[in-house]
């Protein structure tokens, strides 16, 4: 056979196979499905959930995050519409972004896996039906303890506003939490307007100013099990995990009852990837897709099928799965008008200045 031939045949059947695994690769998951552009808490959507979603279905995400809801809030709207297709706003947000039109609702038909979601956590005040959002997780802002350092039994928010911890808290870098804790430890409500209880709350909020070590929203487990830090005024899985480092760290639930949060999918008005955008959220609300994420993120599991799955580990304790009591005794933030805001807002600066 003649050179020319051979070189001949092998092209021929180089580009068979090419052409063969072009087709193939047409109906795969590993082909291009699109993107999908989410923005969400820091280290609170695992980096395997994101990743068994692209395998799965072909889509490719890009994440950003943020630190507090009103860090999000201001994003979203200075940037222009559609640049995110996701947000992650917690209950109180999710009511102000509806009412500012920057929400679109979601595609019910869509959302198969709703079923595994509890009934306590949907149809809520802030978004009935749950036209705009499904939830991801939930939670309390909880007091850490570092029982080798602190000896003294701390039960409540009002402890930590004693002038002999001085410099020892971290505590979340959130105006609204830090507020509306230091409201709660004089048994006021976390959403006060009042402007005589308003002084009060700023007199008490600023006795923290020297307690306070380091504000942190991100990761404040991490100045826990550094030992930088001894006390703690943060989220409870941040404390749970903490505990997996250092077991002389104990969680403390305050007795006058602890700000409680519920974190939600939504979709952006706008939204240029809506499609897969509704996808991501049903995929969320699968079983196995829940349980991945509470064995990374151990917050309070709305997902009952998912629960199920996790076992007395997660059962049991009740620094990841949060007693129905201090469930009941907790108290949602709302949606304030701008002029309270603002004196929040006040406040907040005079306290870290």
């Amino acid at each position: 056979m003649k050179k020319k031939q051979v070189v001949s045949i092998l092209l021929t059947f180089v580009l068979m196979v090419g052409g063969l695994t072009a087709c193939g690769s047409s109906n795969s998951n590993t082909a291009s499905k699109g993107s999908l552009n989410i923005y969400v808490w820091t280290e609170y959507v695992p980096d395997s959930v994101i990743q068994n979603f692209e395998n799965e279905t072909g889509i490719k995400v890009n994440v950003s995050t943020y630190s507090t809801n009103e860090d999000m809030l201001a994003k979203v709207k200075s940037e222009k519409s559609g640049t995110f297709d996701i947000v992650q706003p917690s209950d109180y947000m999710v009511e102000q972004m509806i009412g500012q039109g920057m929400l679109q609702k979601l595609d019910q038909s869509a959302m198969t896996n709703k079923k595994n979601i509890g009934s306590a956590f949907l149809n809520r005040s802030y978004d009935p039906n749950n036209q705009y959002s499904m939830p991801y997780l939930g939670g309390v802002a909880a007091i850490a303890v570092n029982t080798s350092k602190i000896k003294n039994n701390i039960t409540s928010y009002g402890d930590l506003f004693n002038p002999k911890y001085k410099n020892t808290m971290v505590a979340l870098d959130d105006y609204r939490a830090v507020i509306g804790m230091a409201a709660r430890s004089m048994g006021m409500s976390m959403n006060e307007t009042n402007d005589a209880k308003l002084a009060k709350i700023k007199a008490q909020t600023l006795k923290l100013k020297d307690n306070i070590k380091v504000y942190d929203s991100d990761s404040p487990k991490s100045e826990l099990i550094s030992g930088d830090c001894t006390l703690g005024y943060c989220w409870n899985a941040e404390i749970a995990l903490a505990m997996q480092e250092n077991p002389a760290i104990k969680i403390v639930y305050p007795k006058e009852g602890a700000y409680e949060f519920l974190d939600n999918w939504c979709i952006t008005k706008g939204a240029k990837n809506a499609a897969n955008a509704n996808k991501f959220i049903n995929y969320m609300m699968k079983v196995e897709t829940a349980k991945a994420v509470s064995e990374e993120s151990p917050y309070l599991q709305p997902n009952k099928a998912a629960v199920a799955l996790l076992g007395d580990k997660y059962k049991n304790n009740k620094a990841e799965n949060i007693p129905e009591d201090v469930i009941k005794n907790g108290e949602f933030l709302k949606n304030l008008d701008t002029a309270t805001l603002a004196k929040y807002n006040a406040i907040w600066t005079e306290l870290k200045k």
